[in-house]
């Protein structure tokens, strides 16, 4: 998991970013409304739009946009577009595999988006089933670190609900268990006194391409273009940067 955890943390640091920068919001209200279509309106009742809205609020989404979102999901206000997720496949520079997250209204603007994204940046799409089967579905806390929050702390909190591991991010922790277990994870760091910053289902990879700091670069090049489309609402990779690697990248 170093791999995963090297990459994670580089994702945090640009997740941070990019919300500063507001890139994020209007992924974040489209989350909102498919979780309200599919679940219902109300967060109390429905995990996966409660979820949504934290992050959301996390990244400094406005309540009125978050409200608003919720409605048109929920059918109480018109104007909500009909969204499908779709997955694409593909590789990037150095045989890396890349599963990518669409949640779009036009499957064929977010087909060529995707494949636009992957050729301009040195890889190319693949078929259903080429590379998913290297990746797990996993729930996947963060958990700011404050006020002398320890690993121990995050660990002795979650572990009887499900999670199979704690990594340090630097800046935050990542709790790892099985997705089905993601709310059970989420809802023992509340009581316990623990604030996250985010819940999710994401994939993990199950196997790594060792990259040196050149081919990493160019790998995030790719990650970058395809997050940059309004289609694209994750990305991820399956590669591994040593230590000495990452230094040279982050230099």
């Amino acid at each position: 998991m170093s791999g995963h955890s090297k990459w994670a943390t580089t994702k945090h640091k640009k997740a941070a970013i990019d919300a500063k920068r507001g890139k994020m919001f209007a992924k974040l209200i489209k989350n909102i409304e498919v979780a309200a279509k599919t679940g219902g309106g109300d967060p109390d009742g429905n995990p996966t739009l409660y979820d949504a809205i934290q992050k959301a609020k996390k990244s400094s989404v406005p309540n009125d946009n978050i409200d608003r979102a919720i409605k048109r999901g929920s059918g109480a206000e018109g104007g909500g577009a009909e969204y499908q997720t779709i997955m694409y496949e593909g590789y990037a520079p150095g045989g890396v595999a890349v599963l990518i997250e669409c949640l779009t209204d036009n499957r064929n603007r977010a087909a060529a988006e995707v494949r636009t994204a992957l050729t301009r940046n040195g890889g190319n799409l693949a078929e259903p089933g080429a590379v998913a089967y290297m990746f797990n579905r996993k729930g996947v806390v963060i958990v700011p670190k404050a006020d002398g929050l320890s690993e121990d702390d995050v660990l002795m909190a979650v572990l009887e609900a499900g999670a199979e591991e704690v990594n340090d991010l630097g800046e935050a922790f990542e709790v790892v268990s099985e997705a089905t277990d993601l709310v059970a994870v989420r809802t023992a760091l509340q009581e316990a006194g623990h604030d996250y910053e985010s819940a999710e289902a994401s994939f993990i990879p199950t196997v790594e391409v060792p990259l040196d700091a050149d081919g990493a670069r160019k790998v995030i090049k790719l990650v970058d273009a395809l997050e940059d489309s309004d289609e694209v609402q994750n990305v991820w990779a399956n590669f591994d940067v040593s230590d000495e690697e990452m230094a040279k990248l982050d230099a």
